[in-house]
């Protein structure tokens, strides 16, 4: 059996997409563990123009029709009718409609990965369109599916309201503690918040994180907060700095990737992440793998690790308020009680523990063997009634 991982993309680390970090990840450990998985990529620019990577890639020319896709994808499809086991990343994308619908012709099963597109909140987004899409097209590629796999339970909610069923699994993303260099050393004089992700107003609380960093900084002068990231709301963002008066406390970093962004975050002290939207931040599982302790939103689907591991704080509620009290807690515990060493231990406990891939790799396994099982008893059922 086989894991072919199809995506919109070409699973590019260092680009800023969440979806392609992931299955890039998911894709080298699954290599790594002796497990056969490749990622074909659908996108407009199919050129092989990425760093290396262990696991085998191929990429697909893009439709212009939303609901096409490429015949040599359908054929490459077709070679593996006996072997494999899709793994759709993405929702609300009409291409894996219609991918849906021929795999399940030709009898090939899939299991597929939302990526936070069911929350609560992001359902509200052109919620009519969506709701018309979703009885339209959406409910039958999910019927399709063996298994529908959810990394937080705000997902797991968010669908339940809109489609019961027996099939959805939760299962966290793993993460492997990168290669850091240990002889980073953070300011003495400052504690540095940070933040890394894009420049998402609403989505990703950046209204939050402002307004409740300025609480803090105007109880204590020695706290800064770098942001990583960039948008087309980075204007906005530097235009609520500027309303705040917290221009000499805030440094925004722009876009940076790899060894550059893990320098960047090992100055910092504590990750923040007040998210309003979201569904199992990378941002936040790699900050805690350097060490860092977290303030996170609910939703997140990260604040019950961090307080089960009291890896930093979960916000009690989702507004400027609830944040600035959550990290002048961290601040107190840091600053004053010096407990920055444990908070350290209990951030790489949680990934060595909750996000471990050995882990996460046993329970989507299992979907995967599950999944290939009961499609090929059916097609011998089906073989056996014909003869």
């Amino acid at each position: 059996m086989e894991i072919i991982h199809l995506i919109l993309g070409k699973a590019n680390p260092n680009r800023m997409n969440g979806v392609n970090k992931v299955v890039h990840e998911l894709a080298t450990t699954q290599v790594e563990k002796g497990i056969s998985a490749e990622v074909w990529g659908i996108t407009d620019n199919p050129v092989h123009d990425y760093p290396s990577r262990i696991f085998k890639t191929r990429l697909f020319k893009a439709s212009k029709n939303p609901f096409g896709f490429d015949k040599e994808l359908k054929a490459a499809l077709l070679t593996r009718t006996q072997s494999a086991v899709i793994h759709i990343h993405g929702a609300f994308l009409p291409v894996f409609y219609s991918v849906s619908a021929f795999l399940y012709k030709h009898d090939i099963p899939f299991i597929i990965t939302p990526h936070s597109s069911y929350n609560i909140v992001m359902m509200r987004k052109n919620s009519i369109i969506k709701k018309i899409y979703f009885a339209l097209f959406e409910k039958k590629l999910l019927d399709r599916s063996s298994f529908i796999h959810l990394v937080g339970k705000s997902e797991l909610t968010g669908l339940d309201l809109i489609y019961h069923n027996r099939k959805s699994a939760l299962i966290p993303y793993g993460f492997n503690i990168p290669v850091i260099n240990k002889q980073a050393e953070k300011s003495s004089s400052n504690i540095v918040f940070g933040y890394c992700g894009r420049f998402d107003i609403h989505s990703k609380g950046l209204d939050i994180m402002l307004e409740g960093f300025a609480m803090l900084h105007k109880q204590f002068s020695n706290t800064k907060l770098m942001v990583i990231g960039d948008g087309d709301q980075r204007p906005k963002v530097e235009a609520i700095i500027r309303q705040l008066g917290i221009e000499d406390a805030v440094e925004l970093m722009g876009s940076r990737f790899g060894e550059e962004k893990v320098a960047l975050l090992q100055q910092c002290h504590v990750f923040v992440h007040p998210s309003r939207s979201d569904g199992l931040p990378a941002t936040i599982v790699e900050a805690a793998a350097l060490g860092l302790p977290s303030v996170v939103s609910e939703e997140t689907n990260i604040g019950d690790f961090i307080t089960a591991f009291d890896a930093g704080q979960s916000m009690k509620s989702l507004d400027a308020q609830a944040f600035y009290q959550s990290l002048a807690s961290v601040y107190k515990r840091i600053y004053f009680n010096n407990e920055l060493e444990q908070l350290k231990k209990n951030a790489l406990q949680m990934i060595e523990e909750a996000f471990n891939w050995n882990n996460v790799l046993a329970k989507l396994n299992k979907l995967y063997k599950e999944a290939y099982l009961a499609k090929h008893e059916l097609l011998e059922q089906k073989s056996f009634t014909l003869e």
